[in-house]
């Protein structure tokens, strides 16, 4: 009841709409915050809120309750009545503690890691556990299982052992280092409306995020 009171006074003092955006985590968008500056020029009246929440972020959107959801596109297979707005695609990152002597390298492949313990679980996505399974199977890693990614980042920072990512979490800490990994693998990664939403105030929002990874090629997902 509370949020609900927040929420209307901030449309009674400012705003007419609110387009809410679902994320598993807030690095998915790392642009989000200057899509709404760029979106709020153009549209004032206009509320942009982000919704953050790992286990419930599709399943909010599927239930209505947002109007955009960051999305891997494997995540929306067989999912009717949504519409698909292509992002980027999430190359796969091995994760180190900033001292680590690996942090200062280009990239790594699977020869760098021999020795090293190799954390793995955590709900990874489909592309992400083929690139973990084929380090695993040369025999030259130990691995065990992380609950979530929090729990693995705690665990690179204690040097109990690396991990490999999706480029789409890193946050940027300074503890870490994400050095790309030498595999095919990619994860597409989207963002979702319903397909009876058309109003123009989503598609603006969605084309200027779509934009900034446009304008910056080179940032690395």
């Amino acid at each position: 009841m509370k949020k609900a009171i927040e929420q209307g006074q901030n449309f009674s003092a400012r705003y007419l709409e609110d387009i809410r955006i679902s994320l598993p985590i807030r690095s998915a968008v790392c642009f989000l915050p200057e899509a709404i500056r760029r979106f709020s020029v153009s549209h004032p009246s206009v509320s942009v809120t982000p919704w953050f929440n790992w286990s419930a972020c599709i399943s909010s959107f599927l239930n209505y309750e947002q109007d955009i959801a960051f999305a891997m596109r494997h995540e929306l297979r067989r999912v009717p009545n949504v519409t698909i707005h292509p992002l980027f695609d999430s190359r796969i990152y091995l994760i180190v503690e900033a001292t680590d002597k690996l942090a200062g390298k280009e990239f790594v492949t699977a020869d760098d890691l021999k020795g090293r313990t190799l954390m793995v679980g955590g709900g990874s996505p489909p592309a992400l556990r083929q690139a973990q399974q084929r380090v695993i199977d040369r025999g030259e890693v130990a691995y065990f299982n992380s609950h979530d990614h929090d729990t693995t980042l705690t665990n690179v920072e204690a040097q109990r052992g690396v991990c490999l990512a999706p480029g789409f979490l890193n946050d940027h800490n300074p503890k870490f280092s994400w050095i790309p990994f030498d595999c095919k693998e990619v994860m597409p990664c989207v963002l979702c409306t319903h397909k009876n939403d058309r109003r123009e105030n989503v598609r603006s929002l969605i084309q200027t995020i779509q934009a900034l990874y446009q304008e910056n090629p080179a940032f690395p997902v």
